[in-house]
């Protein structure tokens, strides 16, 4: 009777121990959301600082843009290396098998979650051309991991499985668009995704996404689009979208894989010796961008590209603007992801590219053009279609939005490798590196 108590209880005890890790890792879940939410705030109140100072000035860019590049890339530098850029790489380094839980606080921490959230908010105010989603998977999963020590010692839940929680929820948070973070996880972030990982991942994503929209509210990203009619009048608009984008998100994807590592110019090694003054040129370049564009280059493209979708009009050379503004800040070594301007830059070209498809609606032709640009850049075709399927509200949609996808991604990889799969080899052996001359 004695053995059977002190089962009993031993079992009590353990059924104890993993509700408290449960209820801890479903507070950081929700920690996440708020997290996130805020970021989005933060960086609607930048965009709109930014905006309205370039109203009162025209000439305020070409100052603000500059000096704000200066000041952003010192601060990065000397405080939050490891912030820059868009923060998915940083996180798919920190779970590859070459660095260790301890080497990957370099990539992902709460010092670095801040400098994210921070800085990345100072880039849109200065008028960068960046977006928030790529930063909020960094965002998300250092605050997820880092409740990894408050866990019990024998919890079967590792750092790892809470980062790529964290990532997941991170995106589907940021967007509105759970099931795109779930899809994102498996595509993108994990290259094998572990049975006993799948509550925890839907869990996180479950409740970060719930507060979320507790503070931004239950959105449509881009809102409800008119869609129309979709059948075969939609190949010819497929095959060209598919074909166009997956061109121009192959030589964008290219252009920052060379960004990201160190090539071969006399430019490049000016960025390597005097980073912080080469931030300050991009700076210029973004602002003579914007005043070319009207202020269009400028932030995510979030506004432009929702406005046109509704019915509104672009310039025709808005995509291109946006496709350099967001290259250069790329260059610049600043905080800021890709995810919107890719978008932007999508629903740009489909601007262009609707008045030659008269079978099909413009918005139709946008949302294709959405898809296969994000997909090209990114190659990861399955999230590309889901993140534009559930931020239109596009279900009809969805064999359109598969189809161009996956030809434009085919098309991408003519011109470039995998621009994640480059990148966090970039920063695994910068990591290493770094490790070595510490030790």
């Amino acid at each position: 009777m004695r053995e059977f108590y002190e089962q009993f209880g031993a079992l009590r005890l353990g059924d104890h121990m993993q509700w408290r890790a449960r209820l801890t890792v479903l507070m950081a879940a929700a920690l996440c959301g708020l997290v996130v939410a805020l970021f989005a705030l933060l960086t609607e109140q930048a965009i709109a600082l930014f905006s309205q100072l370039r109203l009162a000035a025209w000439w305020s860019p070409f100052l603000i843009t500059p000096l704000g590049g200066i000041a952003i890339c010192w601060l990065t530098q000397r405080y939050f290396p490891g912030a820059e850029g868009s923060g998915i790489p940083q996180v798919m380094a920190a779970l590859s098998d070459d660095l260790s839980g301890k080497v990957s606080n370099r990539l992902v921490s709460l010092r670095i979650a801040v400098g994210k959230v921070m800085l990345g908010s100072a880039s849109l105010a200065a008028g960068f051309s960046a977006g928030r989603e790529g930063p909020s998977v960094q965002v998300g999963a250092a605050v997820m991991q880092s409740v990894h020590r408050l866990l019990p010692a024998d919890t079967r839940i590792s750092r790892d499985s809470l980062m790529l929680a964290g990532g997941a929820a991170g995106i589907a948070a940021a967007f509105n668009t759970p099931l795109a973070g779930i899809v994102f996880a498996i595509e993108e972030l994990a290259k094998r995704f572990e049975h006993d990982g799948n509550r925890l991942l839907i869990s996180a994503i479950v409740l970060s996404g719930l507060v979320s929209i507790s503070i931004l509210g239950n959105y449509t990203y881009f809102g409800r689009i008119s869609i129309g009619a979709v059948g075969f009048n939609v190949v010819y608009p497929i095959l060209l979208c598919g074909v166009i984008t997956g061109i121009a998100g192959g030589l964008f994807s290219r252009m920052l894989i060379l960004a990201g590592r160190d090539w071969q110019s006399p430019l490049a090694t000016f960025r390597r010796q005097h980073p912080v003054r080469f931030a300050g040129l991009c700076g210029l370049v973004v602002a003579a961008l914007g005043y070319v564009s009207d202020g269009a280059a400028h932030g995510t493209g979030y506004a432009y590209a929702r406005a046109t979708l509704e019915g509104g009009a672009l310039p025709w050379h808005y995509g291109f603007d946006k496709f350099a503004a967001t290259l250069i800040t790329y260059l610049a070594g600043l905080p800021g992801g890709i995810f919107a301007p890719a978008l932007s830059i999508g629903v740009g070209f489909g601007s262009d590219l609707a008045p030659l498809m008269h079978s099909v609606t413009p918005p139709v032709v946008m949302a294709l053009c959405m898809v296969g640009f994000l997909a090209a850049v990114t190659q990861a075709p399955i999230t590309s279609f889901i993140i534009v399927m559930e931020m239109i509200d596009g279900h009809a949609m969805v064999i359109s939005l598969m189809a161009v996808a996956v030809l434009s991604s085919l098309t991408s990889r003519i011109f470039s490798g995998s621009l994640y799969a480059n990148l966090t080899q970039f920063f695994v052996e910068k990591t290493l590196r770094q490790q070595a001359e510490a030790s």
